[in-house]
């Protein structure tokens, strides 16, 4: 019933710089939360940033001071702005929101995620 698109994701070098993009569509919705996941491969899927409806952030270590995540209401659309990138931010990322439908149900929607891939 929701759905998001992403994009953004690409090949980019050591040092260099990415935004992805996430935008929901549907009907009858407002959005809560949104959220950033990674998983690289052979790894378990983690937590990079979140931004509340309210422009509250988290991240995790690791990306702190290199990634910022941000939100248009307006356009139910996040953003992932990824800086000084490292070959360890190689992974797919996915876009993650609560969705509350109709002003009952919360449910967490997904995309399909995007790859990031940073090589030399």
């Amino acid at each position: 019933q929701v759905q998001l698109v992403e994009s953004g994701g690409g090949l980019v070098q050591p040092g260099g710089s990415l935004r992805l993009s996430c935008a929901a569509s549907g009907r009858r919705f407002s959005i809560g939360h949104m959220r950033w996941y990674r998983q690289a491969p052979g790894k378990q899927r983690e937590l990079v940033a979140v931004i509340s409806s309210g422009g509250i952030t988290n991240y995790a270590d690791s990306v702190k001071g290199r990634f910022a995540i941000s939100r248009d209401n307006a356009k139910n659309t996040v953003y992932l702005q990824m800086n000084s990138l490292k070959p360890e931010d190689t992974a797919v990322y996915y876009c993650n929101a609560d969705a509350v439908l109709s002003g009952a149900t919360m449910t967490a929607y997904w995309g399909q995620g995007t790859q990031v891939t940073v090589s030399s």
